[in-house]
């Protein structure tokens, strides 16, 4: 069972953990688009490992949906950057933000997110677009 106070099999530390979809979503591909939170996301399946990451490109907002994966990193559809699927990396020569990552776990065939990060960058969005005058 899944404790959603802790990491899903660790029984410790606090998180928010949202179940997004079953193992088998991978059937058709590598790359399935979820929303979380409000969040565009995607989990990408990497071997046997399973990522979250979100879904427009940092760089010019392309949706890496579209892009492929291949040794351990995500690739644009638009300009071929890659980002590395562990921590958001962008590959050498480019000048921009890591993609963002969210922790993944799955259990007993569910895949689940740590939403903490997302429900943190929904506020900070909220905050930035409330000004007073």
């Amino acid at each position: 069972m899944l404790d959603r106070d802790a990491p899903p099999g660790t029984g410790v530390g606090p998180a928010a953990w949202i179940r997004v979809a079953a193992r088998d979503a991978f059937t058709a591909g590598p790359i399935v688009p979820v929303r979380v939170a409000g969040q565009a996301l995607l989990l990408v399946l990497d071997e046997d490992r399973v990522f979250a990451v979100e879904r427009a490109c940092p760089h010019e907002g392309a949706d890496l949906a579209g892009g492929r994966c291949a040794g351990s990193r995500l690739f644009c559809p638009h300009h071929q950057a890659s980002f590395a699927l562990a921590d958001g990396a962008v590959s050498p020569g480019w000048s921009f933000r890591r993609l963002r990552t969210y922790p993944v776990q799955t259990v007993d065939g569910e895949i689940y997110i740590d939403s903490t990060g997302l429900i943190e960058l929904q506020h900070e969005v909220t905050r930035q677009g409330c000004h007073s005058d």
